[in-house]
């Protein structure tokens, strides 16, 4: 009987063990931080980062919601550089817009933690991840910023830095880094960066034909995850970037530990080259 009961108690802490790591290891994507946006290629699903642009995201999910989007183009399309949307010249749309103030950055304090993945970046003094998103940090500022690797979308703005209202980009390319900490980053692409990748270009080569506005991508629907019903919801889960696991997962890539590298690079990681997994688990 007592062999018995230890076998089953044994059992149970395994199976809590084993939940343990998966619910250690993996992060539940809000709702109510998700946008499903879907183009005529398929759809892009952004999580939002309120942590580093609270009123940025407040004011891209009111637009979403009262439908500001719908029907909109991408109508500045860079091959390797962004893809931005938002109202088309002659429109009026954006009038009465109040500009925000920009969000480019967030003062930390000593109790502020990340997982580092390189010092000495070229464009900034640490580079890491929290919560998911590649991030730049300067102890001595005691400021964190969002990183603009490939598929993060941010606030298009004018000359003047607190010039944003509603038009937006994601990165299609290789990273601007040197726009970091001067534009508002508010999100990422999570799924479906292909669709991003296929969107049309506007920009063409000298000689080549104009591409017309009937030619852009148009956006189809875009909508808050929690705004669906409940059974059309996907449960999206990312990879946990904010524990000790994650941090050796990424000093093993540094080192480059494997047979392959019989010349060994430099023992660097590039935080835009440093992928964060995703899963989706239901509807």
């Amino acid at each position: 009987m007592i062999k018995a009961i230890l076998t089953c108690l044994l059992i149970i802490c395994f199976t809590a063990s084993a939940k343990e790591k998966l619910d250690n290891d993996w992060r539940i994507v809000s709702p109510e931080n998700t946008v499903i946006m879907t183009l005529p290629q398929g759809d892009v699903i952004l999580e939002l980062s309120p942590e580093f642009a609270p009123n940025h995201v407040k004011r891209f999910k009111k637009l979403v919601r009262d439908g500001f989007y719908q029907g909109e183009s991408f109508y500045r399309v860079i091959d390797g550089f962004v893809a931005q949307a938002g109202p088309q010249d002659g429109s009026d749309k954006d009038k009465g817009i109040t500009p925000l103030t920009i969000e480019e950055e967030i003062t930390t304090d000593e109790n502020w933690s990340f997982t580092q993945v390189q010092q000495h970046d070229m464009f900034a003094p640490q580079t890491g991840f929290k919560k998911g998103f590649a991030v730049g940090y300067s102890q001595k500022e005691q400021k964190a910023w969002l990183l603009h690797c490939p598929g993060v979308i941010a606030m298009a703005r004018e000359s003047a830095p607190d010039t944003g209202t509603s038009h937006f980009y994601i990165t299609n390319g290789q990273a601007p880094r040197y726009l970091d900490r001067i534009m508002t980053i508010f999100g990422r692409v999570i799924l479906g960066m292909q669709h991003v990748q296929s969107i049309q270009r506007t920009a063409v080569i000298e000689g080549m034909p104009e591409v017309l506005p009937e030619k852009f991508t148009t956006i189809k629907n875009i909508t808050v995850m929690a705004d669906l019903p409940k059974a059309q919801q996907l449960k999206i889960a990312v990879e946990n970037t904010d524990n000790s696991h994650y941090a050796d997962k990424i000093d093993k890539k540094r080192l480059r530990d494997n047979p392959f590298f019989y010349k060994k690079p430099l023992p660097v990681l590039d935080i835009c080259q440093s992928k964060v997994k995703v899963k989706v688990l239901s509807k």
